[in-house]
């Protein structure tokens, strides 16, 4: 809420109507003198081969795929393969007018897209540029599978190396663009361009935000494209992503050089169906998708409804559109009708559609009216145009028999590889080079000034306790962090809800409003997935992003652009791609059911993302320093409990400088001989209280672990504890069923069996809907819950009588129930 944009009722109150701008349809007008003049005889030569070659490298993959075999090489492919027979002019076309610094980012059918978006880079780049990234890519293992097919030339070496790449990564081989682990709806070549490409429908919209995002704050050249399918239209992401885009902020409050727009096109490839869903007149109601754009913006984001079936037509798109995005005043949505003659897949017999309509469109195909296009105006023969295809027919096929050899000769990669790139474990001070761009030196900063004065610890040098005016506390310690790398990384943005003006939700921003110009921080709309999306894009693109949830109840409006995106790019991309995305949550308490709940075992469970829950000041600085220096995706667990609590573990408080926390490693906050507890989050402060009432009541000896940590974790000290004590208890605000300390009891009872006295317990919260907070007490664990569960499930206190109901029955009671 920026003070200097008033929302004045004089002006929204006044009567008036709204106009929207006209949107064309298919308003493209072939004038061949023209397109000569523009794209040149070889251009629009360029342009038929790169179809003929999308055409066939498609029907090669669908004979292999039905009959096993495509000219005399044999192949059993169990993989996916979604077609795009009859989408080539679509692809191409916008292919062909594109940069290498341009960015695609498509769907799971993009094996046309990754074709046409290198061939045109391939053209495009200084040779010598050419021959080094084909040279350095996989230390030159790609190319040297393409260099054993003939090859005349650089750019014709250049063909057999986007070929091999792409057969190779279909079918899963480690010479593949991605070691094959992307596969055929996940392939992708960052080095022409060619971004990566989604399998979920309308995955790529919000990345491609993102990327586009990363684009205008680092002033980086080239436009992004997002090629969604018409029926993702219907997703959610997709509209987040156009109203992110599509903020007022980017031309009313961003300076700094950076105004406007970020350069992102909305490219509905719209071949009017779903799967099998007829998105024209069924599962949608916008008659022309492009109307649409009409609802977002006063401009309409610039929306038309483009010929598909005409190559030219979408290559003049793209040079129209381009002007638009790279002057700041986009997003740009395009409705791009082309038509699939092959079913969804292989597997589909196209049974929701009748063979009258399939014969209607193929009198429109694309391919065969282009290429009689050039023959009647006499660029090609019919000759010269079955030469191209026997030519590129040749090429593919000595390929395919290349990438399809024994392992011995085409290898794959193995789940020992798998491992090594499931994160990136980098440490980098800053994405780029450069001066981070600030409003004040860091030290000038109000708020840094202000924690110069305050107490970096819970008790003064007499031992009293410090107010919580004065003492340094968890917010303080993430400001901290936050504000050191802001300073350091000139990559660096953050974004969320209330993230500028309010400081954030919990203030943990303040300040930083002062410090930061609106392009490294901004207020985002309410759109959970567009915010962890853009910021999926962005980190991938080469920059850093900050990004925050309000509360963790939340994750679930952003479940795949966390689950899917953020923990799996990385491995997909066999490490080619790094994720330097910290995606802050706050774990709520007193604001009831859907805003209180801690689902830090949802998290755990997704293999690729870091997992990080610090419960001190001294932790949440360190732990944030470590994530903000790291390459990978957190997810930093923030205790809306904690914010205001003082370091009370670290005898000298929290230090002013940099310090990073070791990764993965718990730690000890109190020693003990007969029990160990072990703790995430705020839970720890009623385990320390426990831990006193267990010595001076039972003469028990507790020893306390802070895990701090849920992925990586080690386990080895948890393990030496257990040696120590035989017994281990293991609890957190997360409701029983499911908890993620369920995971780690099993571990520890498998890797410490002989030295346990006592079945390893858990205690969590109930398994409920948490209550108002009157009634927060009778939910979360409590000191008197650890007691009784000790007592009886571990360890028989003498004289002790249960308060509350932990027994054995109970718990069988509530699993029977499901409470």
């Amino acid at each position: 809420m920026p003070r200097n944009l008033i929302v004045h009722p004089s002006n929204v109150r006044s009567a008036s109507s709204i106009t929207a701008p006209e949107i064309p349809v298919n308003q493209y007008r072939p004038d061949f003198a023209a397109e000569l003049e523009r794209y040149g005889k070889q251009g629009l030569i360029d342009i038929l081969h790169d179809m003929i070659a999308v055409r066939q490298f498609e029907t090669m993959l669908n004979s292999i795929k039905t009959t096993g075999a495509w000219n005399g090489v044999e192949y059993n492919h169990r993989g996916p393969a979604h077609l795009s027979i009859g989408q080539e002019s679509a692809v191409v076309g916008q292919a062909s007018q594109l940069d290498p610094t341009d960015f695609v980012f498509g769907s799971h059918r993009s094996h046309g897209e990754i074709l046409a978006k290198c061939y045109s880079a391939a053209r495009k780049l200084d040779p010598a540029e050419l021959e080094k990234i084909m040279r350095e890519f996989l230390d030159g293992e790609t190319l040297g599978f393409a260099e054993k097919v003939e090859h005349d030339g650089l750019l014709d070496l250049a063909e057999n190396f986007i070929l091999y790449g792409t057969v190779a990564e279909t079918f899963a081989r480690k010479a593949g663009f991605n070691r094959g682990l992307g596969g055929s709806m996940h392939a992708f070549f960052a080095p022409f361009g060619s971004m990566p490409n989604n399998a979920i429908v309308g995955g790529s919209a919000d990345i491609a935000t993102g990327s586009a995002l990363f684009k205008r704050v680092n002033q980086q050249p080239g436009i992004v494209i997002a090629n969604i399918g018409d029926a993702s239209m219907g997703c959610g992401p997709v509209w987040e992503a156009m109203m992110f885009s599509a903020m007022d902020q980017y031309r009313t409050l961003w300076t700094h050089g950076v105004e406007g727009n970020p350069p992102i096109w909305f490219n509905f490839f719209n071949n009017f169906y779903g799967m099998g869903g007829q998105t024209s007149g069924e599962t949608m109601g916008y008659d022309i998708l492009a109307r649409v754009g009409a609802g977002v913006n006063p401009e309409a984001m610039h929306a038309e409804r483009v010929d598909g079936l005409n190559p030219l037509a979408v290559a003049d798109a793209v040079a129209r559109k381009r002007e638009i995005l790279e002057s700041g005043r986009g997003p740009v949505l395009t409705d791009t009708i082309t038509y699939r003659f092959s079913g969804h897949s292989p597997s589909d017999a196209s049974s929701y559609r009748t063979r009258d309509e399939v014969e209607l469109w193929e009198s429109h195909d694309g391919l065969k009216n282009y290429a009689a296009y050039l023959v009647e105006n006499k660029v090609l023969s019919q000759g010269e145009v079955d030469d191209i295809q026997a030519t590129f027919d040749e090429r593919l096929t000595k390929i395919i028999a290349i990438a399809t050899k024994d392992e011995e000769s085409s290898p794959r990669v193995g789940m020992d590889f798998i491992e090594t790139v499931m994160y990136s474990n980098g440490n980098v001070e800053a994405m780029a080079d450069g001066e981070p761009q600030l409003l004040e030196p860091l030290a000038e900063n109000a708020r840094v000034k202000s924690l110069k004065n305050k107490v970096r610890k819970a008790t003064d040098e007499n031992g009293k306790p410090v107010s919580k005016a004065k003492a340094y506390s968890y917010r303080d310690a993430i400001f901290e962090a936050v504000a050191h790398r802001f300073a350091t990384d000139p990559t660096m943005a953050g974004w969320g809800e209330e993230n500028r003006d309010w400081g954030g939700a919990f203030a943990v921003y303040r300040g930083l409003t002062e410090l930061l110009p609106y392009h490294r921080l901004f207020n985002s709309p309410i759109s959970e997935a567009a915010i962890i999306g853009a910021g999926v894009g962005y980190a991938l693109s080469g920059g850093r992003a900050i990004v925050e949830l309000m509360y963790c109840d939340f994750l679930g409006r952003a479940g795949d652009e966390i689950f899917n995106q953020a923990a799996k790019w990385q491995s997909m991309s066999a490490g080619l791609l790094t994720m330097p995305l910290v995606m802050r949550v706050s774990v709520g308490s007193k604001y009831g059911a859907q805003h209180s709940q801690d689902w830090s075992a949802l998290v755990a469970h997704m293999p690729g993302l870091k997992v990080y829950y610090p419960a001190t000041p001294y932790d949440a600085k360190g732990m944030m320093n470590l994530a903000l220096r790291g390459t990978d995706p957190v997810m930093f667990f923030e205790s809306q409990l904690l914010y205001d609590v003082a370091e009370q573990f670290e005898a000298d408080g929290v230090p002013e400088g940099y310090y990073e926390v070791p990764e993965g490693e718990p730690v000890v906050r109190r020693e003990g001989t007969d029990l160990t507890i072990a703790v995430i989050g705020p839970t720890l402060y009623r385990v320390m209280e426990t831990a006193d009432l267990l010595q001076e009541k039972y003469g028990i000896s507790t020893e306390v672990i802070d895990l701090r940590f849920i992925a990586p974790l080690n386990l080895d000290p948890i393990v030496e504890s257990v040696k120590k004590t035989g017994r281990l208890v293991l609890t957190s605000d997360a409701v029983d069923r499911g908890s993620f300390l369920h995971n780690v009891a099993s571990q520890i009872q498998t890797l410490a069996f002989d030295h346990l006295d006592a079945p390893v317990t858990v205690v969590g919260s109930r398994n409920a809907i948490t209550p108002a907070a009157e009634l927060e007490k009778e939910f979360f664990p409590q000191p008197e819950w650890l007691v009784d569960a000790i007592h009886e499930r571990i360890l028989p206190l003498a004289g002790h009588v249960p308060t509350t109901n932990q027994t054995v029955a109970e718990l069988a009671r509530r699993s029977r129930q499901g409470v």
